[in-house]
């Protein structure tokens, strides 16, 4: 297994192998399943700010769950099915950065804090551009929290669970601000774990050099 690869355990679930077989046969290529990904992303935005309310919360759930289901099968595909590419690189990460973006910006504009939005999805860009760029120097890609890809989306999924009782009772949406909150803070912290991680690795490979 690359050990620059995302740990998942769904990866060995009998459904996830017997699905990626079955795209495999279709010749869906993993570079397609990952730009589908961002249309799932951009599908769960746009629900979510034509209704920030029950419908718009239950749609924009979907969206987030295909998208992550995308990023799964994207790289069982490539690496299980035997259909790496040259460029499968690039579909790696550009379109989870994308997908990223669309589904935190519009989480922020759906409640009137795109300043916030923005905000995180800078921060939820940067913990990617951090752990890339610990493997440019040659060391293992650290897919460590507390905000890597998989926490933010769920934590913003249990926002919009929550989101759906608090729209209904009160009428507003404080816990959707409460979750961009915490996806924006998370991020910033794993922007820094991932760097002293950088940094303590750098050291720990300068001392055995010596």
């Amino acid at each position: 297994m690359d050990e620059n690869r995302r740990p998942i355990k769904t990866r060995s679930a009998g459904w996830a192998k017997r699905f990626t077989e079955t795209l495999v046969k279709r010749d869906i290529s993993p570079n397609q399943i990952s730009v589908v990904s961002m249309l799932f992303a951009l599908f769960g935005a746009l629900t979510l700010n034509i209704d920030n309310g029950v419908t718009g919360s239950i749609l924009c759930i979907i969206g987030i769950q295909l998208r992550l289901l995308c990023n799964l099968f994207d790289g069982m595909v490539a690496i299980e099915g035997g259909k790496q590419s040259a460029i499968g690189s690039l579909y790696n990460e550009f379109p989870d950065r994308v997908a990223d973006s669309l589904l935190i910006v519009g989480l922020g504009y759906a409640i009137g804090q795109s300043d916030l939005g923005w905000f995180a999805a800078l921060a939820a860009a940067l913990t990617a551009y951090v752990r890339v760029f610990g493997g440019s120097l040659g060391l293992k890609q650290n897919f460590m929290g507390p905000m890597a890809k998989q926490h933010r989306m769920a934590v913003m999924t249990v926002g919009l669970l929550l989101n759906m009782v608090e729209t209904r009772v009160y009428d507003t949406h404080y816990v959707l601000l409460i979750a961009l909150t915490i996806i924006a803070i998370g991020s910033v912290a794993t922007c820094i774990t991932r760097t002293l991680a950088i940094s303590s690795q750098l050291k720990g490979n300068a001392h055995v050099d010596q």
